[in-house]
């Protein structure tokens, strides 16, 4: 994700200093400067943006040995793009304040092929006067660009994002197999399902891997896995019952454990087809 998007940055005429922990993935991107630390890229920038998996790679990268926070200038803006607790995000906010420093959380939607061209939705947690600044950057990135409140806010509305995309996964998966299993082709039930009430972008986006069970990675299980648990934690956190939510999770989880969590989410449709003894279209 992080590298398209930094292609798409440097098209629209910004210099970037980069570091990745494998130095020949930065070294790839033509025109921009290689840094040797997280702390080098924020001595030499002004916005400072991460992309990276999970919460404790964000806290080593900002808060660790060499990180960000000790290279960071006053004034400066981190933009923090990851899917991240949004607990960890409001605890690194108050570590980047204390340095003079602001932060924004802007988890991103719309995988790959977003990231790719550009059109990646954008969800922003943080100031209103950070989000201005940082705006100009946003809108080369995404298409799609909301200020939704305060820090951390951001990761809640992608924790909720994560969710309706895997519940809408699994209950289109359920309906293909009940569907094909009582006769109808699975691509009729696609069509019919589309032109009412219960359309939605899945069927669209996931349609030919889901009929043609090719299942090459857009958003890997393995991710979306790691998505929902962090919806869990923060629904423990803020005192909010997510039940399905959980049992989703769990079918992520047993798709890890059978050696597939490298596969595309809409893989989830083969647990619903073993379950049921029915390939769909078979």
């Amino acid at each position: 994700m992080g590298k398209p998007m930094a292609e798409n940055l440097i098209e629209a005429g910004y210099d970037l200093v980069v570091y990745n922990r494998t130095r020949e993935k930065a070294e790839d991107l033509d025109d921009a400067t290689v840094a040797e630390s997280p702390k080098e890229v924020a001595e030499q920038s002004d916005v400072i943006i991460t992309m990276l998996p999970d919460s404790p790679q964000v806290e080593e990268v900002l808060a660790g040995e060499d990180g960000v926070l000790e290279g960071v200038s006053e004034g400066a803006l981190i933009v923090d793009m990851s899917t991240i607790s949004p607990v960890v995000t409001e605890e690194l906010s108050e570590k980047v304040s204390e340095q003079g420093a602001s932060m924004l959380d802007a988890p991103v939607s719309g995988g790959d092929v977003g990231a790719i061209e550009g059109t990646l939705a954008i969800m922003v947690g943080g100031s209103e006067e950070d989000f201005e600044r940082a705006l100009p950057l946003f809108e080369v990135m995404g298409g799609a660009v909301t200020h939704v409140g305060p820090s951390g806010a951001g990761q809640v509305v992608k924790a909720a994002n994560q969710i309706v995309v895997a519940l809408t996964i699994e209950a289109v998966s359920e309906a293909l197999v009940l569907g094909s299993k009582g006769g109808v082709a699975p691509e009729k039930i696609l069509d019919v399902l589309g032109g009412g009430l219960a359309g939605n972008k899945v069927m669209e986006v996931k349609r030919e891997k889901l009929l043609e069970h090719s299942f090459d990675p857009g958003f890997r299980i393995e991710l979306h896995h790691k998505d929902l648990g962090i919806a869990l934690a923060a629904g423990r956190e803020y005192g909010a019952t997510l039940p399905v939510t959980a049992v989703v999770d769990q079918m992520l989880q047993e798709l890890e454990v059978r050696g597939k969590g490298d596969l595309d989410h809409s893989a989830i449709l083969t647990l619903i087809e073993e379950s049921s003894a029915h390939e769909i279209g078979s």
